[in-house]
């Protein structure tokens, strides 16, 4: 199996279109951590990320009266503008299917790069199945992102030329995984080549289908996807990616949404270049490996594998990124209700910054506040922040790693609605489309009244909401069973500790 994907890599021809990317180093990241990083940087790709290898590699395999008959491919993302990219430069006709959903930006690249869009559904699955009907219609050949040995193999050049830039010693190449087929692609020629080097896939925890396939030794379905890193939010590991990596990826690292976003600033502030949530995976394994291995000195390669993020989206990374950096505390604090205490709890925390402070008076012995604290993981970590307070006499407890606290109750904070009765509290992902809270009250029927809302987005295909609803005791059941048909992902938030000690 080897042998023949790393013939099809020497054979590919994606430099008609593509660039040899460049390895640049990571300075402070490698001091910080003690190992030599390096970035392979495939954002410097002409459609900003390394699918263009892959879909010219498959396209230039097609037979004369397929490319006469043109391609379709349904996609929301970078494969959609290295797919159009590659199709111009061969003159073929590309039509890709987009969710109605997509951002404006990305339909406009699109376009820019002479395919035909064609806006249908509010979801991936939707636009899948209609680009399938014009296959049957209009005689099109399928294009697909990743599951294809063509395609693995185009994703594949990046190892030949890792291996080519890069003659010193490598310990290990760290690869953002979605449906397999870069991590596939650089596994085959690798291990064929050089089986010493480690070859490790990294995820995010919301979207884990290859290390879900590599536990259970066969593909699974994920029942839910995190869309944060869009890139790679993919549910299954595709069939031809997966009987490469289940023998050849050495493992697979899953890291936060928190982790990522501290990655994100990694990058930005040894190249000042912007990744995508998706790009920065690598680099945030890197730093995952490390820390739990304790190694010192060696050598490892992130691909850096894509530059296409929505710029309203970077408002989430730069909130999100100390606190995957293990540079902010997120705590909820107990103080007595009487004059001094803030100033008390200012000098428990000495020379420290405050990030936030987030209070309101409220008629009882004791007040809640929450607070934002600056650390530092090594001379100051967050364990040792909350044991002096607590030593100190104050009430801690830990929010950094609370969801709800982090997207909503820091926005929310206010006081206790005490005349509110039989509240029970719900976090959403609504889907970023017209008619999304519409569809939401409709389907509830109107049964229950809303006490509570707060929506958030930053720039993605969906929307953070958390929802109050006031619920008898014995309607409890039917909430479940009427959120089921609405369809949108949803979490019971009412047992939260930082719902109850700010807003229950």
């Amino acid at each position: 199996m080897l042998e023949s994907y790393v013939k099809k890599i020497l054979c590919s021809p994606v430099y008609d279109v593509a660039v040899e990317t460049p390895i640049h180093a990571a300075p402070f990241l490698s001091e910080r951590l003690g190992n030599t990083v390096l970035l392979k940087r495939e954002d410097l790709q002409p459609v900003f990320s390394f699918k263009i290898r892959g879909a010219y590699n498959k396209l230039s395999q097609l037979s004369d009266e397929q490319r006469a008959k043109g391609v379709v491919a349904a996609s929301a993302g970078n494969h959609a503008q290295g797919l159009a990219y590659a199709a111009r430069h061969l003159g073929v006709k590309a039509t890709i299917v987009m969710p109605r959903t997509t951002p404006e930006i990305k339909v406009k690249a699109v376009r820019a790069r002479g395919a035909k869009v064609i806006l249908h559904g509010d979801a991936f699955d939707e636009a899948l199945a209609y680009s399938r009907k014009l296959i049957e219609e209009k005689g099109y050949t399928y294009i697909h992102p990743y599951d294809d040995p063509d395609t693995i193999a185009g994703q594949g050049t990046v190892a030949m030329e890792i291996l080519r830039q890069h003659q010193g010693p490598l310990d290990a190449i760290f690869v953002p995984v979605g449906g397999g087929g870069l991590v596939a692609g650089i596994a085959a020629y690798v291990k064929y080549l050089r089986p010493d080097i480690k070859v490790i896939g990294v995820e995010p925890t919301e979207a884990a289908c290859l290390q879900a396939a590599m536990a259970a030794d066969e593909r699974v379905v994920l029942s839910q996807v995190g869309l944060f890193a869009d890139g790679v939010a993919v549910a299954q590991i595709g069939e031809h990616t997966f009987e490469v990596c289940r023998h050849y990826v050495d493992e697979v690292i899953t890291v936060t949404t928190d982790e990522m976003c501290a990655a994100i600033k990694d990058i930005y502030d040894d190249t000042r270049s912007i990744c995508e949530p998706a790009g920065c995976l690598g680099v945030a394994g890197i730093k995952k490996y490390v820390e739990r291995e304790g190694c010192e000195g060696q050598v490892y390669i992130a691909i850096d594998s894509g530059a296409n993020v929505n710029f309203d989206r970077l408002r989430h990374v730069a909130e999100r990124a100390e606190i995957g950096e293990r540079r902010e505390a997120i705590l909820a604090v107990t103080i007595p209700e009487r004059p001094g205490s803030f100033k008390a709890f200012c000098e428990a925390l000495g020379k420290r910054s405050i990030t936030e402070f987030n209070y309101r008076f409220y008629d009882r012995a004791e007040a809640q506040i929450f607070v934002g604290v600056q650390t530092h993981p090594e001379s100051d970590p967050r364990d040792a922040l909350v044991g002096n307070l607590r030593e100190l006499g104050f009430p801690v407890l830990d929010m950094t790693d609370n969801e709800l606290a982090k997207l909503h109750i820091r926005h929310l904070v206010g006081g206790h609605a005490d005349h509110v009765r039989d509240e029970v509290i719900y976090r959403f992902e609504f889907p970023e489309r017209p008619g999304a809270l519409f569809n939401f009250l409709r389907n509830l029927g109107g049964r229950w009244n809303i006490s509570m809302f707060h929506y958030r987005n930053h720039g993605a295909a969906y929307g953070r909401v958390v929802v109050g609803l006031q619920v008898p005791e014995d309607e409890r059941h039917q909430v479940d069973e009427a959120l089921d048909k609405i369809g949108y992902p949803y979490w019971d938030e009412s047992e939260n500790p930082a719902y109850r000690l700010f807003l229950g």
